[in-house]
């Protein structure tokens, strides 16, 4: 079983940073895509960004294009989210998500995290 632990979450002002970090428990996840997406009270999930195995493939959701950074550590099996200039709206449980492909994330088939709140006041 795999399991994938976020951290880092938090209450911060409109504009301000908060640095996710997902940490996964298998070792076989340094070749894995991994990723992050969020969900808002009474909304849709949203995809926010994935990158891939060797870090070099990295795509973000049209809403935090721009602001938003995602990097990983593969030596300490983890990924991490840089979110800045944050928003009201970027407001939502984030969840970090795992999956056997190299390069991208099918969230249906992927391991989740158990997710980690994410408060922007404005």
């Amino acid at each position: 079983q795999v399991h994938l632990v976020e951290s880092g979450g938090g209450l911060v002002q409109a504009g301000g940073s908060l640095r996710l970090s997902c940490a996964a428990s298998e070792r076989a996840f340094s070749s894995y895509a991994m990723g992050w997406f969020r969900q808002a009270p009474g909304k849709e999930r949203e995809f926010v960004a994935s990158i891939s195995w060797s870090g070099d493939v990295i795509y973000y959701g049209a809403s935090v294009k721009g602001r938003f950074t995602a990097s990983r550590d593969s030596a300490k099996n983890t990924v991490y989210l840089q979110m800045n200039s944050l928003k009201p709206e970027d407001t939502a449980v984030y969840y970090c998500v795992g999956d056997t492909s190299p390069t991208s994330i099918d969230a249906s088939s992927a391991y989740w995290g158990q997710g980690t709140q994410v408060t922007v006041s404005s």
